[in-house]
């Protein structure tokens, strides 16, 4: 027994000295200037992101986001237990929580890992918190904005009224725009692809399901599924450009591409 003191003490000191490593490559400043290239790539993506999301959510909830409810069966109908089911592989709390498990879980293996491979787990583990910071912002940025827009959800008040608005409301019944689950499903499409680009065209088909059925279930309108699908893209853009000024995961190219590591 008094053998394994040291071993389990060293495990100890090796974790604390990950985490504080882990928590410093956050926070530190960019390794180097930020980059003018690429800031302004992502800065004309953000633009054209915006204005494209702006103007899809104000001709959605003109012309589509009341006739849309009609076209979709009414709420209780027993044929729809499997969105029910899908639509909770969208569920921030979910989602969130497993990443977060992931986090911790890598950070915990670190000290037991050989150290010829470290480096590559220490990789992983990065790429790994990129996806649940991503996530993350993206997911208190949607807070905000539900709590600030205070949107109404379908038929909340009686009809199905596009236009139904109370800002600052700050019930769940309000909380319509922007839609949660699209948020997730896009913020992490977004990033998976990011880290591993061969994985796109299934990330892609994942997010388009789960916003689908947040329109079946009437749960949302159509423009607030868009509207979580700009701030989902946008922040988790936006948490990749902290990571490749840190040149963590990623790194930035001489054409201002970010590229993962």
């Amino acid at each position: 027994m008094p053998a394994e003191t040291p071993s389990s003490s060293s495990y100890v000191s090796q974790l604390a000295l990950v985490g504080k490593f882990s928590l410093g490559r956050l926070v530190r400043r960019p390794q180097s200037a930020p980059d003018a290239a690429a800031w302004q790539r992502l800065s004309r993506q953000l633009l054209l992101l915006g204005g494209i999301g702006v103007g899809a959510i104000v001709v959605l909830m003109l012309a589509f986001d009341a006739y849309e409810i009609g076209l979709m069966p009414a709420r209780g109908t027993p044929s729809l237990w499997p969105w029910r089911m899908i639509t909770d592989f969208g569920k921030d709390e979910y989602v969130l929580g497993l990443l977060a498990v992931a986090v911790v879980a890598t950070i915990l293996i670190v000290p037991l890992w050989p150290e010829a491979t470290r480096s590559r787990l220490l990789n992983f583990a990065t790429h790994v918190q990129y996806l649940f910071f991503a996530l993350l912002t993206s997911l208190l940025a949607a807070q905000v904005l539900k709590y600030i827009i205070g949107r109404g959800r379908p038929f909340v008040g009686g009809k199905a009224n596009a236009f139904n608005f109370e800002p600052f409301n700050g019930t769940p019944a309000y909380f319509s725009m922007p839609s949660a689950h699209a948020v997730t499903a896009v913020a992490l499409a977004f990033a998976i692809s990011a880290v591993w680009p061969r994985l796109r065209i299934p990330m892609v088909i994942y997010a388009a399901i789960i916003a689908l059925s947040r329109l079946v279930l009437l749960a949302h309108h159509p423009s607030d599924v868009v509207a979580g699908a700009v701030v989902g893209l946008a922040c988790a853009m936006l948490v990749r450009y902290w990571f490749a000024a840190r040149r963590l995961g990623f790194r930035l190219s001489k054409d201002g591409r970010i590229v993962p590591r």
